[in-house]
């Protein structure tokens, strides 16, 4: 009981039959190659990306007007995972599960007075403060002059007749652990990047 192949002429494939299908699977088998290995790059890729956004540059949109002119509604910013902030720097941090832009007015120790014509006074000398257009006392129902805690900052924003901030028992000074990082480059829109 043997069984026998047939194995006429006709059946067979030509050599260019065989070229041509060898081709083809090698073909196969290097587009499958090279489709993983890009998808492989790109998730790396992106993974690397998410972690610098989330980790060391964070991308945050603004909202509000709290921040006017400087910065206007729906444009983003970066921070700067940093500490070792500066009165005039624009910080990012938490507050009732949101996030917050405003202006550092002053740091630990420091003494903040705030006429009634909105004028603000640190340590004595009054603030130059170029980013504001209009001075106002705003919303202001903390005792002055106020002396910054430890491990805290005095933040207002710029648009000071309508920001809610350190001015207000409500707001206070933020804690150190509680800001994300310094707003360093406007974003977007593209006409406006610039460094702040």
């Amino acid at each position: 009981m043997s069984s026998k192949i047939n194995l006429s002429k006709e059946n067979l494939p030509t050599a260019e039959q065989f070229d041509t299908e060898i081709k083809q699977l090698k073909y196969r088998k290097d587009f499958i190659k090279v489709l993983i290995n890009t998808v492989s790059s790109l998730l790396v890729v992106a993974a690397i990306a998410v972690l610098v956004a989330m980790l060391l540059l964070p991308v945050l949109r603004v909202t509000g007007s709290s921040m006017t002119p400087t910065l206007q509604n729906d444009e983003l910013v970066i921070c700067s995972k940093r500490s070792d902030f500066r009165s005039g720097d624009i910080v990012a941090f938490y507050y009732n599960n949101k996030i917050l832009l405003k202006r550092v007015i002053g740091t630990a120790g420091d003494i903040i007075d705030i006429k009634e014509d909105g004028t603000v006074y640190v340590n004595g000398e009054e603030l130059d403060e170029p980013y504001v257009n209009e001075k106002a006392l705003g919303t202001c129902d903390i005792s002055l002059p106020y002396q910054v805690p430890d491990n805290r900052i005095f933040v207002m924003g710029d648009h000071r007749s309508v920001s809610i901030d350190s001015r207000s028992v409500s707001v206070g000074c933020i804690a150190d652990e509680y800001v994300i990082g310094r707003v360093v480059v406007r974003l977007w829109p593209f006409e406006t990047i610039k460094r702040i």
